[in-house]
């Protein structure tokens, strides 16, 4: 009885060792499927990106995560510098401000083919830094706050900490420069807080500034 037991112990500690049950082998995955990974938030996946927009052209003080497929020495995330350049191995600087993610994984490719056979390269931009928006006036918080994708106006005043005791919320309004004019769109927070109003809730632009009178 004895003996049968151990067997049976055995056999179970040696299920359990083999690789493969239990457990998935973990194995980096192609830059394509990791990046697809990343944008729907799969757990372990790369860095989630912080904008999907194709067409989002990168600038200074954007935080990028490059990934060369096979090659972990290679892959890191890097800030883009005041001068638009980024520091790679290999490659020492790149030009990154005024590509779009594509671009720039087109060019990192490019600059390794030199050292990697067929590298596989991608590009994500896991924080914005270079595009603002400002919030000025009667707010616990004012300054420049990094403008994220689909940023609204009622979602950039609570970056701001919210109003001090002498804010006028029914006074809001953003000041935008369209064609070289400045525009003035009002936004009254009770009502929009309300369910009134709400399209003077609209979407932020890069260098838009709110004013809480």
């Amino acid at each position: 009885m004895f003996k049968r037991m151990q067997f049976w112990v055995i056999v179970v500690i040696l299920a359990f060792a083999v690789p493969g049950r239990g457990q998935e082998t973990a194995e980096r995955k192609p830059p394509a499927q990791a990046q697809a990974e990343a944008a729907a938030g799969v757990p372990g996946a790369a860095q989630k990106a912080a904008t999907q927009d194709p067409n989002f052209i990168i600038g200074a003080q954007d935080v990028l995560d490059i990934s060369v497929w096979k090659e972990p020495e290679l892959t890191r995330v890097v800030p883009v510098r005041p001068d638009g350049k980024i520091s790679l191995p290999l490659l020492n600087d790149v030009q990154a401000a005024g590509l779009t993610p594509l671009q720039l994984a087109a060019e990192i490719s490019e600059g390794l083919k030199k050292f990697v056979t067929s590298p596989q390269v991608t590009v994500i931009v896991s924080l914005i830094n270079s595009q603002r928006v400002y919030i000025l006036g009667e707010v616990t918080r004012a300054g420049a706050y990094p403008m994220l994708p689909g940023m609204t106006v009622l979602q950039g005043l609570s970056s701001a900490g919210g109003f001090t005791l002498f804010a006028n919320t029914k006074k809001i309004y953003v000041l935008r420069q369209e064609n070289g004019k400045q525009q003035k769109l009002p936004f009254n927070y009770k009502e929009v807080l309300a369910g009134k109003h709400s399209e003077q809730n609209i979407l932020l632009r890069a260098g838009d500034t709110i004013v809480v009178p």
